[in-house]
């Protein structure tokens, strides 16, 4: 009898059972003289190489006692355990130091999106209920206290902002007083690691975004385990292109790296290949972490005739969306990431709940997003019926376990919908777990197409062609039609210099292997996709923008 599609993770190593500032506090003693954070442009945009601000490093003991001086500040400005204190800027050294700090007051941090406009800000300020604010001046076209300034007169219960780049802000930094210090530890004594201490927006597509809420135990311990399958020790730079406001960025990369001794380092204010790759090779990084998009452009420009010594890199992570197998291959081989690992998950659950193991054989690690995570409890089940399914079976992704978020902030009815009575997370993820207990996720329930009575998985679809030598990147979508009800439609970014490809260009290759239905009926060739920040890709908008180019009629 096929067994059921459910897996439990080991109990080793131990939880932390203690808050973030604790974990920071006793890592800092163990290894004072290692170095804890590297900002290679110094927070700023403007900043480069030749700036006297580029290149800032902190030890372990020099950063702890940078991050209990912040947090003094914090008390200063009135914010007790429990208030909420918002963060919106691109990466830079302020905002890990502001991250640590919160934590160390047991201030409850609101990460915002640094993309967002007056609009989205004003919403997740307001349904926080934050106080204070902590943002950059500016960076590209994001006017950040121009929009403060703009958004102030709605709401009530903002009093106070501070811009990183003003006295204002640099103030804060300063020496704390014994008595101040004797009062942090009075604080920090009554905090508890289920306490909640950060609220992180969903990027939903429909609605208001929902603020996932977070305690020490929840991201404490997921920052803690992933390090520990990647083996992080004192002597691991991690690099992070990937933005801090998001779970990949602060829990993955920042509190996997306080947890172990490791160095957190930040190439670049944004997401940029060649100062990711200049940095790898500069500060002799052995991890770095992306999103697919980001190592196809790192590859791009190696492609290019660009040259960096990438080999200190062993390991890294690449998550966020599916991986595809010719890109984790050439990470592999090309970039020196041979102990590279896939993880899976997503902010409610902290966010990793499948991973990748250091002794993996290749080929789990290029086609599945690993296997269940020390402590945790997955499940695939019937999205219908709620019954677990056989292993091989194609359905709904659970999780169960310490890394399940307190909850939607003051939304209870939308946290119920997500978690049942049982403490289960409802993904809304489709995967499939194999016999050996490793699981793939084929896709989104609501990207599911249904083609005349076929149910369509776009990323099988899109695993396919990917072998196609000259596309670079593919997504497949589900397109309104009168016959079937809905018809596939491929998004294709070619390499440079690649002919154009035609649906019957795609025919053709696909002939003989995979099935008629599963070739997509329309091609659009495209430079880039709609996408968020952490590089998600945006198929909402993509249908959208798709059914106004076919001149279709979704209603």
């Amino acid at each position: 009898m096929t067994e059921p599609s459910y897996a439990r993770g080991e109990d080793s190593p131990p939880l932390l059972e203690c808050t973030i500032g604790a974990t920071l506090a006793a890592t800092a003693e163990r290894y004072p003289d290692a170095v804890a954070l590297i900002d290679a442009g110094a927070g700023s945009e403007a900043s480069g190489p030749s700036s006297a601000e580029a290149d800032r490093q902190w030890t372990y003991r020099e950063f702890r006692a940078q991050v209990r001086a912040l947090a003094a500040g914090l008390r200063r400005l009135g914010l007790a355990p429990g208030d909420r204190l918002g963060l919106w800027s691109p990466n830079r050294w302020e905002w890990v130091l502001t991250q640590f700090a919160a934590a160390e007051a047991g201030v409850i941090l609101v990460v915002l999106n640094p993309s967002y406009r007056r609009h989205e800000v004003a919403y997740a300020l307001a349904q926080s209920g934050t106080s204070v604010v902590f943002a950059a001046r500016s960076f590209r076209t994001s006017e950040y206290a121009q929009m403060l300034d703009d958004v102030r007169g709605e709401l009530p219960e903002l009093r106070d902002v501070r811009v990183f780049e003003s006295p204002d802000f640099t103030e804060l930094l300063g020496e704390p007083t014994g008595a101040e210090l004797a009062e942090l530890d009075e604080v920090a004594a009554g905090l508890r690691a289920s306490d909640p201490i950060n609220i992180q927006y969903t990027s939903g597509t429909t609605g208001n975004p929902k603020g996932v809420t977070l305690s020490h135990h929840n991201i404490g311990n997921n920052g803690y385990l992933v390090g520990h399958l990647l083996e992080y020790t004192e002597a691991d730079r991690i690099c992070t292109p990937v933005p801090y406001y998001h779970c990949f960025g602060m829990v993955m990369a920042n509190l996997a790296a306080i947890a172990h001794g490791s160095a957190m380092v930040i190439p670049a204010p944004a997401f940029d290949p060649a100062a990711t790759l200049a940095a790898v090779e500069k500060y002799r990084c052995t991890s770095l972490y992306g999103v697919p998009t980001m190592f196809i452009a790192e590859l791009d420009l190696l492609d290019s005739g660009a040259s960096y010594d990438l080999s200190s890199l062993r390991t890294g992570i690449m998550a966020g969306s599916p991986c595809p197998e010719a890109v984790m291959r050439r990470v592999i081989g090309e970039m020196h990431m041979a102990q590279v690992s896939i993880c899976y998950g997503m902010t409610e659950t902290s966010p990793v709940s499948t991973q990748t193991r250091m002794d993996d054989e290749l080929d789990l690690r290029v086609s599945t997003v690993g296997r269940v995570g020390p402590h945790l409890e997955i499940k695939v089940v019937d999205p219908m019926s709620g019954e677990t399914l056989p292993r091989g079976g194609t359905g709904e992704f659970c999780t169960r376990g310490y890394s399940v978020m307190l909850g939607y902030w003051n939304e209870p009815d939308k946290t119920a919908d997500a978690i049942d009575a049982e403490g289960w997370m409802h993904t809304g993820d489709l995967a499939v777990m194999q016999d050996d207990g490793y699981v793939r996720i084929t896709g989104r329930i609501k990207d599911m197409v249904i083609r005349g009575g076929e149910n369509i998985y776009p990323r099988e679809v899109e695993e396919f062609f990917y072998t196609h030598p000259d596309i670079v990147d593919v997504q497949v979508i589900g397109v309104p039609d009168e016959k079937y009800g809905e018809e596939l439609m491929a998004w294709i970014r070619l390499r440079e210099g690649a002919a154009q490809i035609t649906v019957e260009d795609l025919r053709t290759f696909a002939e003989g292997q995979i099935t008629r239905h599963k070739i997509p009926r329309y091609v659009h060739i495209v430079e880039s996709f709609p996408m968020t920040v952490t590089g998600k890709i945006r198929k909402v908008e993509m249908r959208a923008q798709a059914i106004e180019l076919l001149g279709m009629d979704d209603s």
